[in-house]
């Protein structure tokens, strides 16, 4: 479609020619994921005091209580660089007793990452000194700058804080492990937050035996925290909006600033194109993300990557307006009781919660 299409009772030239997300092929080096490794745009300004606890839920204002502790205890020498001498220096600082860490366990949409960020805000260090991501951010950082150079730049940090901690892959399951023993040795504390407890990850998985192994070491680094609650995004709020026409779609797109315009399909065959650790450029200064034509994701591949834009989408307060199927029809059944199921209920989440965001770009 043309910069020069108008719609009914519009001036050819009164609306500009959306975006398309599938002309898109960022490349970001290597440096920009490390700096970008802090709570998304959505959390810029949460603290524990802007968290508000489900009276009916105790578990939740008890993580408050005991979050707020574990920040404060996360003062000292190695959040004013220490412990980044110590490790240039050749002399690795002695290994803390006990946990290191907390996890947050708990279901979709109980504030979870509201909360890690909240630690990650706390924590009395210099941003430089704490990094932020998901699960899926980490690995990529490790593609990116390999191990070593992982280890060597994370061990000067005060905190990881990692979102959404998911083991789908035994080789991700050992890397990420094997990362965060080296990290604790360097004194650096974590953070993470998932669906399960660590040593339950990875049930109903593909090689479950493999994952337990490897969990159960690695869980000994972790303080389960658990967090009981429904999803807040579902609390009081009208159900997700049907899906629009193609006409209303694309309308909405010419009429809305910054807008991206995309054949659902299209996307799709796109997303194979860009690694996943771009899916975050991808996105930048896009205003609302309309597609046309959403029908059922075609396999897990298709389906984990779009899990992956779910999420960027998400943390950057995209819009999301769309014709085609309900969002809560993208996967099939098969996927939604498989191993990954958590990953695509969290996505259809999300989705909701951005379509319901969407509903005023859309005049009748």
């Amino acid at each position: 479609m043309s910069s020069s299409t108008a719609f009914p009772g519009q001036s050819p030239l009164a609306e500009t020619a959306p975006l398309s997300l599938c002309a898109r092929e960022p490349h970001d080096p290597a440096d920009r994921l490390v700096a970008e490794m802090v709570p998304p745009p959505r959390f810029d300004s949460v603290r524990f005091d802007t968290y508000v606890p489900d009276p009916n839920q105790p578990s939740q204002s008890e993580a408050v209580t005991v979050l707020s502790g574990f920040a404060a205890g996360l003062g000292g020498s190695h959040a004013t660089g220490a412990g980044r001498r110590k490790w240039f220096g050749g002399k690795k600082p002695a290994a803390p007793a006990g946990p290191r860490g907390v996890y947050l366990d708990g279901g979709y949409g109980v504030g979870k990452t509201h909360l890690l960020a909240s630690l990650w805000h706390a924590t009395p260090a210099e941003p430089a000194l704490k990094a932020f991501g998901t699960f899926v951010e980490l690995t990529n950082l490790v593609g990116a700058l390999g191990f070593q150079q992982t280890v060597r730049t994370l061990s000067g940090h005060r905190l990881l804080c990692i979102d959404e901690f998911e083991l789908d892959d035994p080789g991700d399951t050992v890397l990420v492990s094997s990362l965060l023993s080296r990290l604790v040795e360097n004194g650096v504390a974590l953070a993470a937050t998932s669906n399960t407890l660590p040593g339950k990850l990875g049930e109903g998985r593909f090689a479950a035996a493999d994952f337990l192994r490897e969990i159960q070491g690695l869980s000994s680094h972790f303080r389960p925290l658990r967090i009981d609650g429904e999803d807040y995004r579902h609390r009081g709020l009208p159900e997700a909006p049907a899906p629009y026409t193609d006409e209303q779609v694309t309308r909405a797109a010419y009429a809305t600033p910054g807008a991206s315009l995309d054949d659902f399909p299209g996307l799709l065959a796109h997303l194979a194109k860009v690694h996943p650790s771009r899916y975050g450029a991808l996105t930048d200064d896009i205003g609302a993300v309309c597609l046309t034509g959403v029908t059922a994701v075609p396999d897990q591949s298709t389906a984990l990557r779009l899990v992956v834009l779910a999420d960027r989408l998400y943390d950057r307060e995209v819009p999301v307006l769309a014709s085609g199927l309900p969002f809560d029809r993208l996967f099939s059944d098969e996927m939604l009781n498989g191993g990954y199921r958590k990953k695509y209920f969290r996505a259809i989440s999300r989705l909701t919660a951005l379509a319901r965001d969407a509903k005023g770009l859309v005049t009748q």
